[in-house]
């Protein structure tokens, strides 16, 4: 009976330790392959994301899903948008991804209005094009009538009469454009709104003899372009200064040298 009983206990012991056996024989399998089964995985994983992009990359450059079906335009006051959309018009239909932007560069050229545009993709069907338009800084009479034209020369628009806060540029030897013509709009420019408000004229024969005439009848003697916003300020406080001294009397101020305001009293 005894020698029965130990015989059962040393072969339970026996399929206990095949068991333990086999769990540490399992584990140290896993051990070894885990580093095998880890680059698995990761192959895995990266096999499905470049299937994944892939798909994705044909869709948005082949699929009709991403498609251009609208145009929408910003930033117009005086440019036709309806007339800028219907140049831009041979784009619909095409992939956002695959947009000829060389073709949409040309078409919008043909608004010379417009100064510069910025475009924008707005995924799935949408192109977003905003533009800045020239704005005119002198007049120029042309005929009977008054060109209002931006700092490159270009005519932004027409009016029958002179119009009111711009000054009027005298062009007779200055072509428009030319670098005589962009010296006075840069002088234009470089004036503190007070003091624009106040020119009625600008005239120069070269570029280093910009002249501006003041409501009033007073005038100013730039000269060139260089040091424009020192000029500026210096005729800033020179017309507050004399208008305070002795308002409505008609002076030269002369600001050609900046560092040294000059007001010299007109007959």
């Amino acid at each position: 009976m005894g020698a029965g009983v130990r015989a059962a206990e040393t072969a339970r012991e026996a399929r206990v330790a095949k068991r333990r056996r086999r769990l540490l024989e399992r584990a140290e399998v896993r051990r070894f392959t885990r580093r095998a089964r880890h680059r698995r995985a990761a192959w895995i994983t990266a096999g499905v994301v470049v299937v994944v992009f892939g798909a994705s990359l044909l869709v948005a450059v082949y699929s009709p899903l991403m498609a251009l079906q609208t145009i929408e335009v910003k930033g117009t006051n005086r440019v036709d948008d309806a007339a800028l959309r219907q140049a831009l018009s041979d784009q619909v239909g095409t992939p956002l991804a695959r947009l000829d932007f060389d073709e949409v560069k040309r078409d919008i050229a043909s608004f010379p209005l417009i100064e510069s545009y910025v475009t924008e993709e707005v995924p799935p069907h949408t192109l977003v094009v905003t533009v800045t338009e020239r704005t005119p800084v002198v007049a120029v009479q042309s005929g009977d009538a008054f060109d209002l034209v931006d700092p490159a020369g270009i005519v932004v628009q027409s009016s029958p009469s002179r119009p009111d806060g711009m000054p009027l540029a005298d062009v007779a030897r200055a072509k428009l454009g030319s670098p005589v013509f962009r010296t006075m709009t840069e002088v234009v420019l470089a004036l503190p709104s007070t003091v624009r408000a106040q020119v009625t004229d600008v005239a120069a024969s070269t570029a280093d003899d910009v002249t501006l005439t003041l409501q009033g009848g007073s005038t100013v003697v730039w000269g060139s372009p260089e040091d424009s916003s020192a000029k500026a300020a210096l005729l800033a406080a020179l017309v507050k200064d004399h208008e305070a001294r002795s308002p409505g009397s008609v002076v030269e101020y002369d600001v050609s040298a900046p560092d040294n305001g000059i007001v010299r009293a007109k007959s």
